[in-house]
């Protein structure tokens, strides 16, 4: 699988949550994986929401969110965000604005989870740098 989000926002998420730890690309590289892959996963499940209202089109409330907030605040970019939601479905959707915005601020959310967790890992192992296998061991433990 191609990971479609660039590494540097998923680096920053990693960062603003790290504290005086360091981050290895590594790290960025797996968890922008894992955010892909959470991504395209809820977008099948959002696809079967429309097609179940008699839709084409995905909107942010088949992601469980009724209010979108500003694609400015958010650390993803919303075009890599478009290109997961259609991963795992069919050319036959539309994913609308709203709809990305939202699985944006779904994913950021996520991500924020994962690297507080990795952050607390590395301290666990008393290292100074957030790795991959921490991010994998995240997974592990809670999933």
């Amino acid at each position: 699988m191609n990971v479609e989000l660039p590494f540097a926002p998923v680096d920053t998420i990693i960062r603003r949550n790290a504290g005086n730890l360091r981050v290895s690309a590594d790290a960025s590289k797996e968890l922008a994986r894992r955010i892909q892959e959470h991504g395209a996963t809820l977008a099948e499940t959002a696809a079967e929401r429309a097609t179940t209202d008699g839709r084409k089109t995905l909107m942010a409330e088949d992601f469980g969110v009724e209010a979108t907030i500003d694609k400015d605040a958010l650390e993803l970019p919303v075009a890599p965000i478009d290109r997961i939601a259609r991963i795992d479905i069919d050319d036959r959707y539309r994913v609308s604005m709203d709809a990305r915005v939202a699985l944006a601020d779904i994913l950021e959310d996520y991500a924020d989870n994962v690297a507080r967790a990795a952050a607390i890992l590395a301290h666990h192992a008393d290292r100074r740098t957030i790795t991959a296998d921490d991010i994998e061991t995240y997974f592990t433990l809670f999933e």
